[in-house]
């Protein structure tokens, strides 16, 4: 479904993504995992042509995304990211609108298709469709977020951090409706994530990046079970250090006075 052929982004003399190639199957979530500047979020725009590769070629769906103009080409990829992104000014109803309308769809259709959408992200079409963004909470946004990303029916999403910024409960339960609704309408989808626990919950299969290259690739058992060196192996002990505090203050709790 998608394909990354040796896929690089310069500044300059700096290669922020070196040689990357990748494969993601149809109905495949693939989580792309690393620190901070380890070129995770400049390879996912590449795919969607957000950022334009210094070298190397993206397909999806066996074509080069290259043969179709660039906003012709996101408006058949889900886009989801961190900051959201909702237009300030306009409804929920109408944010969710966008690409449909755009795409020429009939006043009919986009409403029957906002509030199924709406209901698929767990919010009342009813209380929600006519406020403005600035008036939900900040799950709630991320849900309508996302379901402006699915709004034209996209085979493909990405999605950049989208859970990143809120509380653990609420992204906790963002996640869990995510794999609900991705396994409901077998979307094909590229997440990136600095956070190894929502690597291995959400991920099909892992992608672990450093310094603009392509560190180990493999499902979350293999990259527990074989990292493919210190930096993985790091990455992949993070949960089970935090188990580990998280016991000793139970057991500490429960010492005798």
């Amino acid at each position: 479904m998608i394909e990354l052929h040796r896929l690089t982004k310069r500044y300059g003399d700096q290669a922020v993504v070196d040689d990357v190639s990748l494969s993601v199957a149809e109905g495949e979530l693939l989580a792309v995992l690393g620190g901070s500047g380890c070129g995770k979020t400049t390879t996912l725009k590449m795919i969607n042509r957000l950022i334009e590769p210094s070298s190397g070629s993206v397909q999806v769906n066996g074509d080069d995304v290259t043969g179709l103009p660039p906003h012709e080409l996101r408006r058949q990829i889900g886009y989801a990211f961190q900051q959201v992104g909702l237009f300030p000014h306009m409804s929920v109803a109408r944010n969710v609108a966008v690409t449909p309308t755009l795409l020429g769809w009939s006043e009919a259709d986009v409403r029957r298709r906002v509030d199924e959408l709406l209901e698929l992200v767990e919010l009342d079409p009813a209380a929600v469709r006519d406020r403005r963004p600035d008036q939900l909470s900040g799950g709630q946004q991320q849900r309508v977020g996302v379901a402006r990303a699915l709004a034209a029916r996209p085979r493909v999403m990405l999605l950049d951090e989208p859970f990143g910024a809120l509380d653990p409960l609420t992204r906790q339960r963002l996640q869990e409706s995510f794999v609900r609704i991705r396994r409901r309408l077998s979307v094909t989808a590229v997440f990136v994530t600095h956070d190894m626990v929502e690597a291995l919950v959400l991920g099909d299969r892992i992608a672990v990046m450093r310094a603009g290259r392509l560190v180990q690739v493999g499902t979350p058992a293999e990259l527990m079970r074989s990292p493919a060196d210190d930096y993985v192996r790091q990455l992949v002990d993070t949960p089970c250090r935090d188990a580990r505090v998280v016991d000793s203050l139970l057991a500490a709790g429960e010492a005798p006075a």
